[in-house]
């Protein structure tokens, strides 16, 4: 599992990615709307895995996993929205950029699978 992770870095850089996760997972919240386009059931469940996604990254839980899962829906958004903005391209280049620095020190994951210190 430590494959999936660069490293945990605590501080100013923790600190950063911790502002880093909370802006892309507002960032998802935010669209959460763009799903009532949606019919009845789909929309529901639209909605229901894009505010699943940003409680992941919020989280820090499987935090690569998720912030591409939230580039992804991004994505989507952009091209079958066919609402080309500007911002939801910046929010997608966030979230991918998270997906590769990792979660940080203040993350579950850095709880469940950081480096341990054997006694």
């Amino acid at each position: 599992m430590q494959r999936l992770f660069s490293t945990f870095p605590n501080s100013w850089p923790g600190l950063g990615l911790l502002i880093l996760r909370f802006a892309t997972g507002l960032s998802l919240a935010a669209i959460a709307h763009v799903a009532g386009d949606l019919a009845g059931t789909a929309s529901l469940l639209a909605r229901c895995v894009v505010v699943g996604v940003a409680v992941l990254i919020w989280i820090g839980l499987w935090t690569p996993l998720a912030a591409v899962a939230g580039t992804a829906i991004q994505i989507i958004v952009i091209i079958f929205g066919h609402r080309f903005d500007l911002s939801l391209l910046v929010y997608a280049v966030v979230g991918s950029s998270l997906a590769l620095l990792g979660p940080g020190a203040w993350s579950f994951d850095a709880r469940l699978f950081g480096r341990k210190r054997i006694m």
